[in-house]
């Protein structure tokens, strides 16, 4: 079976390929996730700042490592790049199989950190290589719904396997195993590729005049901070509710299971629009991202004002809802920022923004906490409502910028 790219066709085999790897995305810290209470008895020696380094030491190796993958996919071959990922990324998983020292956990989530980031950008890059126009958006959203669906997936899989044992969960990391065997079936499709671009790089006058720069050729680097800082905010403002939903549910005096519920809607919210995602935007046009800041603040306003667990789960699936049409969005937007060869490099640096937005949030949170002296839990989206409001204003206001229109993604 043959999948139109926009620029021909590709075997079916390759694009599940590339949907595996954006499925990897999703892994880190899942396994460690749920045995995070039962650390302490099963390591009584290890320290807090131990347990905390299982679960930030990933995060923190991955940043660097998706901007170094970016950069070398202009100068080594991709597919071994990504093979190379994939292997330490199970190798790390073999090894927390083995393990029996918090030590040796420690050591292992830095490998982890560093295999993960070596294939992140490489499963956005690859959409951009191959696709083109509505069937490079139309994958975006579906490699951003795969992403999401394998987390709540997964999530509840490790859940399950901890009770058994507390190795189990690691065994998910072994699933680049899988992606590693598929990218077999990368390799003559993307040499071919290379060799078309080459070809037509040869040809004098075949870079656009948008993308040259103060004479500087290849990326546009005003364009891709707005994309970079644009994401990194929104990720931060949807993100609290996966980490600061439980701690106000439990001030609502409802049960840990509720607020586990609620974290599934919103994870499986994200995952719904990736697959009509070029049907929303034709309807949306320019004010696509408006559209779903206005459903971030109205599911921000539910989880505020009710106390109802319906009304709550709504609030969880409008903001889940409307970062997961942005983000698929904010992916395409920047492949239009750079040359072909240079648009995995820029794709790493806005994806990296996630992972940081993902690793500030707690501290951003508690800084303004204790900035203005408010212990509510209510606090984190009462302040991040405020932010998207502020947003949703100059997402309107300037919704023919390059930032805010997206008629032509």
């Amino acid at each position: 079976m043959k999948i139109q790219t926009g620029q021909g066709t590709i075997p079916l085999i390759t694009l599940i390929c590339i949907w595996s790897i954006s499925a990897l995305n999703a892994l880190p810290g899942l396994a460690v996730s749920p045995i995070l209470g039962k650390l302490s008895v099963i390591f009584p020696k290890a320290s807090e700042l131990d347990i905390q380094m299982l679960t930030s030491l990933p995060s923190l190796l991955i940043i660097p490592f998706i901007i170094l993958s970016g950069k070398l996919t202009e100068r080594i071959n991709n597919i071994w790049l990504l093979q190379s990922g994939l292997l330490i990324f199970a190798l790390s998983g073999l090894l927390y199989l083995l393990s029996s020292k918090i030590s040796q956990l420690i050591i292992i989530s830095a490998l982890l950190g560093i295999g993960s980031g070596l294939i992140v950008p490489l499963s956005t890059g690859l959409i951009s290589r191959y696709f083109v126009g509505p069937y490079r958006t139309k994958q975006f959203g579906l490699s951003s719904s795969i992403t999401n669906i394998t987390l709540v997936l997964a999530t509840s899989l490790t859940g399950y396997l901890a009770e058994i044992n507390w190795h189990l969960p690691f065994l998910v990391y072994l699933l680049p195993i899988i992606s590693f065997v598929l990218s077999f079936y990368l390799k003559k499709n993307l040499s071919d590729d290379m060799k078309k671009q080459s070809s037509e790089n040869s040809v004098p006058g075949s870079l656009s005049p948008e993308l040259t720069i103060n004479g500087k050729k290849g990326i546009q680097t005003d364009r891709l901070i707005q994309i970079m800082l644009f994401y990194g905010l929104v990720t931060y403002l949807v993100i609290i509710v996966s980490f600061n939903l439980p701690f106000l549910m439990k001030e609502y005096n409802f049960t840990s299971g509720n607020s586990g519920i609620m974290i599934s809607c919103f994870f499986l919210a994200i995952m719904a629009p990736g697959l009509f995602l070029n049907k929303i935007i034709d309807i949306c046009k320019q004010k696509t991202k408006f559209y779903s800041l206005i459903s971030i603040a109205l599911g921000m306003a539910l989880i505020l004002l009710t106390r109802s667990e319906w009304l709550i789960g709504t609030g969880c699936i409008l903001t889940g809802l409307g970062y997961g049409v942005i983000q698929p969005v904010i992916y395409d937007q920047t492949t239009r920022t750079a040359i072909p060869q240079k648009v995995t490099y820029a794709l790493a640096f806005v994806m990296a923004m996630n992972y940081l937005a993902i690793l500030l949030c707690p501290f951003i949170i508690d800084f303004f906490k204790s900035l203005f002296h408010i212990q509510t839990q209510q606090f984190a989206f009462i302040f991040n409502l405020i932010i998207t409001l502020i947003m949703a204003f100059f997402a309107y206001t300037k919704q023919n910028s390059f930032l805010f229109d997206d008629k032509n993604q």
